[in-house]
């Protein structure tokens, strides 16, 4: 993969280059570090799958197709939960997909570039696999839309138990946390952060000890870790049931994300988080909530809240909404490491990214995402006004990229990995049944809110798509009518007047010559003393060693081709970079160098490739692009563009 010289290269990232020593665990983490690291991922991985508690097993019983509060149905819905913990979570994700680490990366991006890198044949990025990981990905801007909303207010409505006067306040305090949260993430989040951990474990701890209390008092609950409940369940009532596992689901919201950050801490950590802290917190919890409900079915307002004795009730609302913010904040990094991902990999244009932290590299903050986010959150809690409507549009992203993540699974097991197909198809049709059940039960929730995410999802998916192939079309046009490096070598060494200097000419076409070479040759007649046709090339792995940082190929008379290869979670600091590279005539001094840049104007046209209104589409995305100069950090004064015009 290339960027594109002018407007359609580009890529960003933010992660250093270096070495993976094994003794280390993921990006360098002592091994000896276990604890510290678990005890952050807590703090960062958990939040999102730590609030479900707030509003999950009241909105199975209360939301859009109420169940009636009875013995059966309260074990049924605990074991279905337990047991989808158990599958989904522990199973699929903490002990399968988690396997599939890019270079200690996670997430659809890093396997998707995982399974390019390792396979062979027609089989690589073959287009259903691909768009399929894109569509999970624009799935997850609608879901990182709704978790700040449904997290947040899910928690301060917890005023609302503590005194019914509150009621009126609940929807502006709402905003003026979403907003106060937005607002701090152009400064960073580093003071923030280091309270995520010790947080979450009071978080953790608190809801844990308020579950065995209650089970203490209603131990027969305890019944419900038996799978006999859940099959019950949907022997007696099995449409019932269905259409509960559209509220049950909403416990294992957040489940995505632990392979997602797994670059941040590393399987292990995560792992052991997981199994011995976070899983029996959770269910510890919702079997407390299930025990109050047998005792008392009026506490079914906020079972969660209710759990706590009225004093402690207030502290709940304060910690309660303190881990919401922490579920938000690690979703917002979320979309913005997404972002940066899809502008490495040439599914998005240049967006202005800033480092929020000079000593944690994985701290970005990509202002047109954050402001876009703000935008949507706050339209959604006005629109919905109480955390139950948003839950009926919270579900579907989540399951559907579980979903997706089932078909690269498929593709890890039975072709990567060649697992023996007597294992491996068992656990896929397993998966298979239990996300696609959940999935079909909340497309029964469309009308109610479930088309925002899928709205959101579509929009971002074409965005995406459109890009990728206006791009792919705009280098192939460029391709077209450019002349082969050595003849112009040959011929330009022996007319042109050459002048003391250095010029760069970026170009994402590894042969023929820049059509910004050709412009200023064709208006200055004169070229430099030094050329350099320049190529950035994103790698399908997330930090590329500095020894295999760049390549040079001298093409005589003073030409070379330089290329430099950056990970997909790198920043491509061209000027940086060029201060290491040797062989390549004198070190590069900045006063000396000029860099030349195209910049194309899109003319849409009838060609075949691409639909006028995706071309449109395309040339808006364009013009809107981050320059070239500031995405590849290069001196201001020192940048010549010469605009050029593509048709597609």
């Amino acid at each position: 993969m290339s960027s594109d010289a002018g407007q359609t290269e580009g890529a960003s990232g933010n992660a250093g280059a270096t070495g993976h020593d094994p003794s280390l665990g993921h990006h360098g983490h002592p091994q000896d570090a276990l604890l510290k690291l678990a005890i952050g991922a807590i703090g960062i991985v958990f939040g999102d799958i730590g609030t479900s508690p707030l509003y999950a097993f009241r909105e199975t019983f209360a939301g859009h197709h109420p169940l009636a509060l009875d013995l059966p149905h309260i074990l049924g819905v605990i074991s279905l939960m337990f047991w989808s913990m158990m599958l989904v979570v522990t199973l699929k994700y903490v002990s399968i997909i988690m396997r599939a680490d890019n270079k200690g990366e996670g997430g659809s991006f890093a396997l998707l570039a995982l399974i390019n890198r390792n396979s062979a044949g027609p089989r690589r990025w073959s287009a259903g696999i691909v768009l399929l990981g894109v569509f999970a990905t624009s799935l997850f801007y609608g879901d990182s839309m709704i978790t700040p909303a449904v997290s947040v207010l899910s928690a301060v409505e917890g005023l609302e138990i503590v005194n019914p006067a509150f009621a009126g306040v609940v929807v502006p305090v709402a905003l003026g946390i979403l907003v106060f949260l937005f607002s701090i993430q152009r400064a960073g989040t580093n003071l923030v952060a280091r309270m995520f951990g010790p947080v979450m474990l009071l978080y953790f701890t608190t809801i844990a000890v308020l579950g065995v209390l209650s089970i203490l008092q209603t131990p027969y609950v305890l019944n419900a870790l038996n799978p006999y409940w859940a099959f019950h369940f949907f022997a007696t009532s099995p449409v019932a049931a269905f259409l509960a596992l559209g509220s049950v689901v909403l416990a294992v919201t957040g489940a995505e994300a632990l392979y997602a950050d797994m670059g941040h801490f590393g399987r292990i950590p995560i792992r052991v988080a997981w199994i011995f802290f976070v899983l029996p917190a959770l269910i510890l919890n919702y079997m407390g909530q299930g025990a109050l409900l047998i005792r008392d079915p009026a506490a079914l307002a906020s079972p969660f809240y209710n759990l706590a004795p009225e004093t402690m009730r207030l502290p709940l609302v304060g910690l309660a909404t303190m881990a919401a913010i922490i579920a938000s904040q690690a979703v917002i990094s979320g979309a913005f490491s997404v972002t940066q991902q899809a502008i490495q990999l040439g599914f998005m244009p240049r967006l202005r990214i800033a480092h929020t932290s000079a000593s944690t590299v994985g701290q970005i903050y990509i202002p047109l995402i954050n402001w876009g986010l703000m935008v949507m959150v706050i339209l959604l809690v006005l629109t919905f006004q109480t955390s139950s409507n948003l839950t009926a549009a919270y579900g579907i992203a989540v399951t559907g990229a579980m979903f997706i993540d089932n078909v690269l699974l498929t593709v890890l097991l039975l072709h990567l990995w060649k697992w023996p197909r007597w294992v491996s198809i068992p656990l896929l049709v397993v998966f298979y049944l239990v996300d696609g059940a959940y999935l079909a039960s909340n497309l029964t929730k469309v009308p109610d809110g479930g088309w925002f995410p899928l709205l959101i999802g579509f929009i971002a998916f074409t965005l995406l798509t459109t890009w990728a192939r206006g791009r792919k079309l705009m280098q192939d046009r460029l391709r077209e009518s450019a002349m082969p490096i050595p003849v112009f070598v040959a011929s330009a060494a022996n007319s042109a007047v050459r002048v003391a200097g250095t010029a760069i000419f970026m170009t994402s076409a590894s042969d023929g010559v820049p059509h910004a070479l050709l412009h200023n040759l064709k208006h200055n007649k004169v070229l430099h003393d030094r050329v350099v046709l320049l190529t950035v090339n994103i790698a399908d792995v997330p930090v590329v060693p500095e020894e295999k940082r760049y390549k040079i190929d001298d093409l005589g008379h003073g030409f070379f081709r330089l290329v430099l290869t950056y990970g997909f979670m790198e920043e491509a600091n061209v000027p940086d970079a060029l201060s290491r590279v040797q062989g390549c005539g004198q070190t590069f001094k900045m006063m000396e160098t000029s860099f030349f840049l195209a910049r194309q104007t899109l003319l849409p046209s009838a060609r075949p490739g691409m639909a006028i209104w995706r071309e449109k589409i395309f040339a808006w995305m364009l013009r809107n692009a981050e320059s070239a100069m500031e995405f590849f950090r290069l001196p201001t004064n020192r940048v010549v563009e010469l605009g050029s015009q593509v048709e597609i």
